[in-house]
């Protein structure tokens, strides 16, 4: 077989995503009558607000809005982004070259790799981590090495444990705070010196901060283009899905860089068409609103989570503490690996949760609960989950 041949056959060793065959068990589950709380996916229960929804309505009226967008989005999108990040974390952005609307998040993290890489090159993702890191680096040809994020650091890169031959050979490095799946945060003393690792080995750094505006009211997220010169060596990926609970509308964007921003549109001119008009005008109106909604959705959140948390430790799981992000990450008996612990729980419970090792080797021995159901439903779940455990003598 020669190398052409190989290459035509490396979305071959793609594995199907876990959430695509968790999915097809809950379908079967539910033919049979069974009452699946799904617990795994990210995915928020709670609309965005009723003048996101209107302008959509509105906006989709118009004869003319059913047409081709340009690949860049719209100008008056751009600009919604760049006064977003004024507003939100003082960071001045050129709309023109700086900021890039994409089809959700996870669209242009798949992507970038595809568009800046060469084939060899080394990438920098963490563990545990989001998956999509590493697979748009494997489509791309890259070569992945994984950065450990331990528990007893609180899931924080250290950065002087990459080896420096490592590090010299990378060229791009994933970071995701707050982090998904752990929930773990950063101040912005860890960016600065993600920027100066980055200037330091010639290595891009990529910072998902799809869960930037999930937090409690006293500690806002920051974002890495708060950094002196961060825009050049580090790009940022944000996303409307769980800011504003628009996870199916698929808005997203890249901000930073101008090259790799160039890099990107690039691809996507050739890979997509952009979006419908209607949902780009929402989602300005999302942008330009009064954010303060926010806090009271995260105060759902937050209580939530408290829920969750005060069950699970009630029945002796140990939970890593967190105030931000939509997830609770907790470590589940020792006599379970976790593909297994989350295949059991979804057939004796019924409740769908994520088991840790599909995050990374690191995650192996957690499991991620998403906190994307009404407090009550979330009791259920958790009362289920520790019925059968108790029937099996696990606890």
């Amino acid at each position: 077989m020669n190398k052409n041949e190989l290459d035509s056959k490396n979305i071959n060793h793609l594995p199907v995503h876990f959430f695509s065959r968790q999915a097809d068990k809950i379908r079967s589950l539910e033919k049979s009558g069974g009452d699946v709380i799904r617990l795994d996916v990210g995915s928020p229960d709670l609309p965005p607000p009723d003048q996101v929804i209107n302008s959509l309505i509105e906006n989709s009226k118009n004869k003319h809005a059913h047409g081709y967008q340009s690949h860049a989005g719209t100008d008056i999108l751009r600009t919604a982004w760049s006064e977003w990040y004024a507003e939100r974390y003082d960071v001045e952005l050129d709309p023109e070259r700086q900021v890039l609307p994409l089809i959700g998040s996870k669209e242009g993290i798949f992507h970038l790799p595809l568009a800046y890489l060469k084939r060899g090159d080394i990438v920098l993702v963490p563990d545990p981590g989001y998956a999509t890191y590493s697979r748009g680096a494997q489509l791309a040809g890259g070569e992945i090495v994984y950065f450990n994020l331990d528990e007893d650091n609180n899931y924080l890169p250290q950065f002087d444990k990459i080896p420096d031959q490592i590090a010299r050979r990378a060229r791009m490095m994933w970071l995701n705070y707050p982090n998904n799946p752990t929930g773990a945060t950063v101040t912005l003393s860890l960016f600065e010196e993600a920027v100066r690792f980055g200037k330091k080995n010639n290595i891009l750094v990529c910072h998902d901060a799809a869960y930037g505006q999930v937090n409690s009211a006293d500690r806002a997220a920051p974002s890495i283009m708060q950094v002196s010169n961060a825009e050049l060596v580090a790009v940022e990926f944000n996303s409307l899905s769980k800011s504003h609970n628009m996870a199916g509308w698929r808005v997203g964007v890249l901000v930073g860089n101008e090259g790799v921003v160039r890099s990107l549109f690039s691809l996507k001119s050739n890979a997509d068409s952009s979006q419908f008009g209607p949902i780009l005008n929402a989602s300005v109106t999302a942008l330009s609103i009064d954010q303060s909604w926010i806090d009271n959705r995260n105060e759902i959140y937050r209580q939530r989570r408290q829920v969750v948390v005060n069950m699970l430790e009630k029945f002796g799981f140990p939970v890593f503490r967190t105030d931000s992000g939509i997830y609770v990450w907790f470590k589940i008996p020792a006599e379970w690996n976790s593909v297994d612990f989350v295949d059991k729980v979804l057939e004796h419970a019924l409740v769908s949760l994520a088991p840790g090792s599909f995050f990374g080797r690191n995650g192996e021995g957690f499991v991620r609960l998403s906190l994307t159901a009404p407090s009550g439903k979330l009791e259920i779940a958790m009362e289920r989950i520790y019925t059968w455990l108790d029937s099996v003598e696990m606890l």
